[in-house]
């Protein structure tokens, strides 16, 4: 039996999670929620250059609070981490939280990509980031949009419009692996300006095109631009069903950053704030711990890079927009 996506293709195959999203065209910004039925135990890795985060020192292994009600993947810059009080004030509403005497405090970590000049009004006076926050929060639900959404929503790479991916797999030992990622990189998802993906060894059933591997193999160009305002950073979640320890998860989480290198080019640079958590519901076991955290790991890094190119494949044109969609030149 070999692995297969779930029903929807989406991280929200993982039971008991659910995704929102929020956006402003004008902006050309936007947020993105994944939200727990409940609490679910979580990690973070950090391998980018230029990372963005709040809360993410609470995630180490060795830390108390091993787990969180929600992840936060914004734009906005240093602007967006406000998204995460928006999410936090929603929780408390809803009398979710960590139980501090009398009192809950959501725990909601997030990260932020740079989409501060892709072409949107940025004349804002009050920072919208909270509210879009709430808004994405409020939208949770098992389907969502992939392309241009929610963080995805501004992104751009190296020669064409960002966006938000996702993927999924089953794996034999019956565990589901999912991943959601926000495509803003120095890189390229595409082998120079063809239709070909970086990731396309890992597609499946045609889920960006089918148009299989390049068989060219063109220098790397970075655009001078995307070097000198450092506009950048892919952000993203890896998620599992199964039974892992705040320690699990974060090997969980590096492992997946397999998928950024397979799927962009180049990656992890220093102008990259490249970040990726990973979520863990912890309701089905693990059976053999060396075995299934390992194909737990190929699982997550495989997922995340067919995410990465999703996000490129289903991103759509906006007003304004700096660069052009990959569907706009080879559909």
């Amino acid at each position: 039996m070999k692995s297969e996506p779930g029903p929807l293709n989406l991280i929200t195959d993982v039971a008991g999670l659910r995704v929102g999203n929020a956006g402003d065209e004008r902006i050309k910004t936007g947020v993105t929620v994944l939200l727990g039925d409940v609490p679910f135990t979580a990690g973070v890795q950090v391998m980018g250059g230029a990372p963005g985060t709040r809360e993410t020192d609470l995630l180490a292994p060795d830390k108390t609070v091993e787990q969180v009600d929600a992840l936060v993947l914004a734009g906005g810059s240093a602007f967006g981490l406000d998204a995460a009080s928006g999410v936090a004030d929603g929780l408390r509403a809803m009398g979710r939280g960590f139980a501090v005497g009398d009192q809950n405090v959501p725990i909601v970590p997030g990260a932020i990509l740079f989409d501060l000049v892709n072409g949107g009004d940025k004349g804002w006076t009050d920072n919208p980031y909270k509210q879009l926050g709430l808004q994405a929060l409020t939208a949770a639900a098992a389907s969502f949009e992939l392309g241009t959404s929610g963080a995805g929503t501004g992104a751009t790479t190296a020669n064409l419009k960002g966006g938000l991916g996702s993927a999924s797999l089953i794996l034999p030992s019956g565990h589901t692996v999912g991943a959601l990622v926000a495509v803003n990189a120095l890189g390229s998802a595409t082998v120079g300006d063809g239709p070909h993906f970086w990731a396309a060894p890992f597609e499946v059933v045609n889920e960006f095109g089918g148009f299989g591997p390049a068989n060219h193999f063109p220098d790397i160009q970075t655009p001078p631009t995307k070097l000198a305002q450092h506009a950048n950073t892919t952000i993203g979640i890896v998620a599992t069903d199964a039974a892992l320890t705040q320690a699990q998860c974060t090997r969980l989480a590096t492992a997946a950053h397999d998928g950024f290198a397979r799927a962009l080019v180049p990656s992890h640079t220093p102008m990259d704030g490249d970040l990726i958590f990973a979520a863990a519901t912890g309701a089905e076991p693990l059976t053999n711990q060396v075995v299934d955290t390992l194909m737990l790991g190929h699982a997550a890094a495989t997922c995340m890079s067919r995410a990465i190119a999703r996000a490129i494949f289903w991103a759509t044109a906006a007003k304004n927009d700096t660069l052009p969609c990959w569907s706009g030149l080879h559909q």
